[in-house]
């Protein structure tokens, strides 16, 4: 059997490896365009930054290794142009001699991935503006740095390139700025979430251009400059385009393979195409999105990993699928840590769910115990179901492992409330005996039967100022002091049971008559305004909690960047 593999890297190196460990007999092939088989895309924008110190450590084979320890002929600088599904042969082009030539195939696997997109606007062809998706575009931009010495950069786009490099850039003393499309960096969280980094990117002196339009670029000798919608211009030294990736599925379609209706080319869970004998995995293929079963583009190296293996184990003759992506990832931002799995709460209203969320700021370990800090979380579940639909998570220490705990619940088909019950390693430097995940069942056990009623950031300035509701902040005096939401009176949670009498009480315990007011409170992580909740219930309050406390609430308000904006908005706030 011969196995034609055109693109290496995650899903095309991975599946090469897997078939020779399946079939020691099996002629094995990679073409592979740029200069490097396999290497590790996710470290690129740490090897600018200079985090990643040797450039060897980016390059996980060599040709060289492949066909040492696989015996596998690996390619590089090779680029297929054209694929005959009738006669089985791959046209292929020798990039650096033009030479053309045919290579035979019983099986044939794409993974030649995606490329980066670079809108139709004027100006950019300047050797100012850079893209990074390669070992060669990081070897451009850093030399770049190394002799140019730029003192500032703008990256075009917040998503996971753009948040790494201006990292990595700001790391190098750039006077870095981020310019966004939309009203929110980082597309995987929701925009509540989202204000967390936005804080930490301002903490750390980068400049943010939300709700920005880039409309072209116009290179000086010294300078480029990013022209925006609103007439703006911001200028830098460089600038880095990062606005996303599409498949690359020109020499698919050139081949008649279908694609699906995400643009990417269309598979089945044994990761076959539409053509008897090929394959597609990694960044070019829609596979099935695990919370709708509906087609996705999912560009991320454990999907495409897993994707070669399975098309591997089919290619060989076993029997394996693709059981769908939940789009599970993390990113480190300067200190903290982004993490999320599965659907957003807009997607899940665009798609029409009926869901139900939890917000909450537990430590990541013991407070007792030195060093805790603050993380959020926030969880969606499906209704009636009470099935996992997707996480988001922002803080420090322990980020990853909590989302791995939900994101693997979630893979498992248990519910939002069993995540109470999961047993999980506890000490004080690590965790707490009731951990943050689950802290996620308990509160979603309790909305779930009644015993707590939420309300959330996005219902906050509207709720009634003239007296008809009570607004009650359950925090210290000293806390309530240093800041808290507009309208919200001060009754301590030590104090409310004495003091229940200054809030207007129902005429019988345990009954709300109708026209009596509704009591919202709040506290600093959401604890204290549950047990304070609990405590008005019981003497007949009708009561709603505030779902993740005023610490995540002052971040949602402070960092919002309104819609209706007419010019951007943000930078003005560093």
């Amino acid at each position: 059997m011969k196995a034609v593999i055109i693109g290496g890297v995650a899903g095309g190196a991975t599946a090469a490896a897997r078939i020779r460990r399946l079939d020691e007999s099996a002629e094995i092939v990679i073409i592979e365009r740029s200069g490097y088989i396999s290497y590790a895309n996710c470290g690129l924008p740490y090897y600018i930054g200079g985090v990643i110190g040797d450039f060897d450590e980016l390059t996980l084979q060599t040709p060289e290794n492949f066909r040492r320890r696989y015996r596998i002929d690996a390619r590089v600088r090779e680029e297929a142009e054209a694929i005959d599904p009738v006669r089985k042969r791959v046209r292929i082009r020798r990039l650096e001699t033009g030479e053309v030539y045919e290579e035979s195939y019983d099986k044939l696997l794409l993974s030649p991935g995606a490329k980066p997109v670079v809108p139709a606007l004027e100006g950019t062809d300047s050797d100012r503006l850079f893209t990074l998706r390669t070992v060669e575009d990081t070897i451009a931009i850093r030399r770049f740095v190394e002799e140019r010495a730029p003192r500032s950069a703008i990256l075009i786009g917040g998503g996971f390139i753009g948040l790494e490099m201006a990292e990595n850039l700001r790391g190098l003393g750039l006077d870095i700025s981020v310019v966004q499309r939309s009203g929110h960096l980082f597309n995987v969280f929701d925009e509540d979430m989202a204000a967390g980094i936005h804080a930490e990117m301002r903490r750390r002196g980068v400049k943010l251009f939300l709700n920005a339009d880039v409309t072209g670029f116009e290179t000086t000798p010294e300078k480029i400059v990013v022209k925006l919608r609103d007439g703006s211009r911001i200028d830098s030294e460089m600038t880095v385009l990062a606005v996303g990736v599409r498949p690359d599925v020109e020499l698919a379609e050139k081949a008649g393979l279908e694609l699906g209706p995400r643009g990417g080319i269309r598979v089945n869970a044994r990761m076959e195409t539409s053509v008897k004998d090929i394959y597609a995995v990694g960044d070019v293929v829609e596979v099935a999105d695990f919370a709708t079963g509906k087609p996705a583009l999912i560009a991320l190296a454990g999907p495409a990993n897993k994707q070669g293996r399975i098309a591997a184990d089919n290619i060989c003759g076993l029997d394996s699928e693709y059981r769908g992506t939940q789009g599970s990832s993390v990113i480190r931002l300067f200190s903290m840590t982004a993490a999320s799995t599965g659907m957003t709460e807009a997607r899940a209203r665009k798609e029409g769910i009926d869901y139900g969320k939890v917000i909450l700021s537990p430590a990541n370990h013991a407070s007792y115990y030195p060093g805790a800090r603050t993380m959020t979380v926030k969880v969606l579940y499906a209704r009636p179901s009470l099935k996992i639909l997707g996480a988001q998570i922002l803080g420090y220490e322990g980020v990853d492992k909590r989302l791995d705990v939900i994101a693997t619940a979630m893979r498992c088909g248990l519910t939002v409330t069993a995540l109470k019950d999961l047993e999980l390693a506890y000490a004080p430097p690590y965790s707490s005996a009731k951990d943050p995940v689950n802290m996620v069942g308990f509160v979603a056990e309790n909305v779930e039967t009644g015993k707590l009623r939420q309300f959330f950031a996005e219902e906050v300035d509207g709720l009634p100022r003239d007296g008809s509701v009570v607004l009650l902040d359950v925090r210290t005096p000293g806390e309530y002091a240093r800041g808290h939401a507009e309208g919200f009176v001060n009754i301590p949670l030590d104090e409310l049971r004495e003091r229940l009498g200054e809030l207007e009480k129902p005429e019988a315990p345990g009954k709300m008559p109708e026209g009596k007011k509704t009591v919202y409170v709040m506290c600093q992580s959401g604890v204290r305004s549950y047990l304070a909740c609990r405590i008005l219930m019981q003497h007949g309050f009708d009561c709603r909690n505030f779902a993740g406390g005023y610490r995540y609430f002052e971040t949602v308000r402070r960092e919002r960047c309104p819609a209706a904006e007419t010019r951007p908005c943000g930078a003005d706030k560093n």
